[in-house]
């Protein structure tokens, strides 16, 4: 069974290691950091994580400027790690939070909060090998936010790579409009027009031709899918 790996950005090396001794090493694989930098470093060398747990007070960059950086790769789940509360904290965690605790916290918690948010979200195993290879035309690096097409290298978006995570992590089911609003937009008023552009310049960059596309079909009234199951995707239930 394959295991997740589990990125711990925390300036607090006591914290880090408690946290790491307390998870499964037969479910998970465990990488831990002290700031930003190194975190960035682990991703563009190894890949993403398939979960991120992210103190806030780091030496150079704030836990949520971290969770931004990461969040603009990929669709990627966040659990923070508090130690007080304030109106900016509140904002940061409307906008990167998939879940949050309070120090001082339990470990069993903690771990059951991992699985929860694991258990929500379909996995992909992109940490065992950093490019996913779709078939023999696509292959994407969301640590680089880049494709390959046709042995061309196409540069995404931060927002593009959002929604081609989302979109590939569901696949090949349908994934509802309004759920592609909250996972991509989820600190902004964004409505469906907006959704449709993102789309639609994706799709230039993916598709031979964007009019007949091939991975990405539009459901209409309902949302949009992409074709192909890629290898490595988790098998659990999305939850809309």
């Amino acid at each position: 069974m394959k295991r997740f790996t589990v990125l711990i950005i925390e300036n607090d090396p006591d914290l880090s290691q408690s946290i790491a001794e307390s998870l499964d090493r037969s479910t998970y694989e465990v990488i831990a950091v002290n700031d930003a930098p190194a975190a960035i470093d682990y991703v563009r060398e190894q890949g993403l994580p398939s979960i991120a747990l992210i103190g806030l007070r780091l030496p150079s960059l704030s836990g949520f400027d971290i969770a931004s950086q990461l969040k603009a790769r990929a669709d990627l789940p966040v659990i923070f790690l508090l130690s007080d509360i304030s109106d900016s904290v509140l904002d940061g965690l409307k906008k990167y939070a998939d879940d949050f605790l309070f120090q001082p916290f339990a470990l069993a918690e903690l771990q059951v909060r991992v699985q929860m948010v694991l258990a929500r979200l379909p996995i992909i195993d992109y940490d065992s090998e950093p490019v996913i290879r779709v078939d023999d035309n696509l292959s994407i690096d969301f640590a680089h936010n880049r494709i390959s097409i046709a042995g061309k290298s196409i540069g995404l978006t931060p927002t593009e790579s959002i929604l081609l995570h989302v979109l590939l992590r569901n696949a090949p089911r349908v994934v509802q409009n309004r759920t592609l609003l909250s996972r991509v937009w989820s600190a902004e008023d964004v409505y469906e027009d907006t959704l449709r552009v993102h789309m639609h310049r994706l799709r230039r960059k993916l598709e031979a031709d964007s009019h007949h596309p091939h991975y990405i079909r539009t459901e209409r009234g309902v949302g949009y899918r992409f074709t192909q199951r890629p290898p490595g995707l988790n098998q659990a239930d999305v939850r809309d």
